[in-house]
């Protein structure tokens, strides 16, 4: 469904989020069963005062490259506490997607929703240049051009009925062009991109060469109710149809055996009001084959991965009993059993979380808004300790 930006995250029909919210508890999905949650853990502030702080990297000495995507600026974390902007974006631009290696940083400088896309390269305490153009990949190759989202099944006359200009856009359509990067992982191959607007992964050499190396498929489809197409501005006779949602990629990492892991945001609401179906899928770098490794998640938009053992932490935006947010610890998957969740930690609006030096980092209060509905300066970047817990909050260094 062609549909604006959601917390500048992935694509969200308002018409279809309106409606589900409107109808309230009576016509919203029951929450679902969360991970037991940790309650002995303590999370030291390493900086506050961020403003959307949906990336960052920790690079070996403890020092985190933090995004402020809505301001469009780069902020350097100390060890220490200290902060210091280090890049910028032109007015209006947006920076994120931020991964390091090697002593360099790199990250995502572009502007929605022209689509504009850079992956810039910036040595530590030098200036950034373009690396590959990751929009111009966009607009030649559209990778999703042949995924089809939308209606399935439907019959003609029903489509026929679908105005294809409304808020909802045409009953069934194609992959689009547009590039919204979301996170990176830098690798001794190249850097490897989730671009939520392309709905792939793709991978920029070290010469700026950008390839596609997978595209994610659609979400599992959600069935039509009345209040959604009443919502949506539907025919009645697309009540009980199948819908796709498109499948968004949020946060890329690298893991066992070199498979990178991918969050996916299912398209649509997502908030748990249509159920919680948020994945984490993995994907062969060198053919593309993409697998579910984990289900049942709630606005899942951060991801990291201990390499070693494979357990997985996931930011989930709207996690948690109370719908605010968590990050949830998953023991890896084996062969097609699903991934099993073994704990939560109760973090308000988590952007991203990162295992860095034997323990976890995350940027929190990352998308919460004031009466208004404006974004606030209160994001924090917090490293987080735990203790008589789950082992997978204890990462080996």
């Amino acid at each position: 469904m062609r549909c604006t930006r959601a917390l500048s995250v992935a694509a969200l029909p308002v018409v279809l989020a309106a409606s589900v919210l409107a109808a309230g508890p009576a016509g919203a999905a029951p929450a679902p069963a969360a991970p037991s949650p940790i309650s002995s853990f303590s999370a030291k502030t390493m900086a506050g005062g961020l403003f959307s702080p949906l990336s960052f990297a920790v690079a070996p000495n403890g020092d985190a490259y933090v995004s402020q995507n809505f301001i469009g600026v780069l902020t350097k974390v100390s060890a220490k506490g200290g902060q210091k902007v280090v890049a910028g974006a032109p007015m209006g631009d947006e920076i994120g997607a931020v991964s390091f290696r090697n002593n360099t940083v790199y990250y995502y400088q572009g502007s929605q929703p022209a689509g504009t896309a850079l992956l810039m390269r910036m040595p530590v305490g030098g200036t950034p240049t373009p690396l590959g153009d990751l929009g111009a990949h966009e607009a030649t190759a559209n990778p999703d051009q042949g995924t089809t989202y939308g209606f399935v099944g439907l019959n003609q006359d029903c489509l026929d009925q679908v105005d294809p200009s409304g808020p909802a856009g045409p009953p069934v359509y194609q992959g689009i062009v547009d590039s919204h990067p979301y996170a990176s992982v830098a690798t001794a191959a190249g850097v490897y991109v989730a671009d939520a607007g392309g709905n792939d992964i793709v991978k920029v050499a070290y010469d700026g060469t950008v390839t596609t190396v997978a595209v994610l498929p659609p979400a599992a489809p959600i069935t039509i109710t009345a209040d959604l197409a009443a919502g949506a501005g539907f025919p009645d006779c697309t009540v009980g149809a199948q819908y796709r949602f498109e499948g968004v990629p949020t946060d890329v990492e690298v893991g066992p055996g070199g498979w990178l892991y991918v969050t996916s945001l299912p398209g649509g609401p997502e908030d748990p009001s249509l159920g919680a179906r948020g994945t984490v899928v993995r994907v062969n770098p060198a053919t593309g084959a993409v697998q579910t490794v984990a289900t049942g998640l709630v606005g899942p938009t951060g991801l990291a991965v201990d390499a070693a053992t494979g357990v997985m932490l996931v930011a989930e935006l709207f996690g948690g009993p109370t719908g605010r947010g968590q990050v949830s610890a998953l023991l890896p998957s084996s062969g097609s059993t699903p991934a099993t969740p073994v704990g939560a930690l109760p973090v308000s609006s988590p952007a991203a979380v990162e295992i860095a030096g034997g323990a976890v980092y995350v940027s929190k209060d990352a998308f919460v808004s004031d009466a208004t509905g404006a974004p606030q300066k209160i994001g924090k970047l917090v490293r987080v300790s735990v203790s008589g817990a789950a082992a997978a909050f204890r990462p080996a260094a």
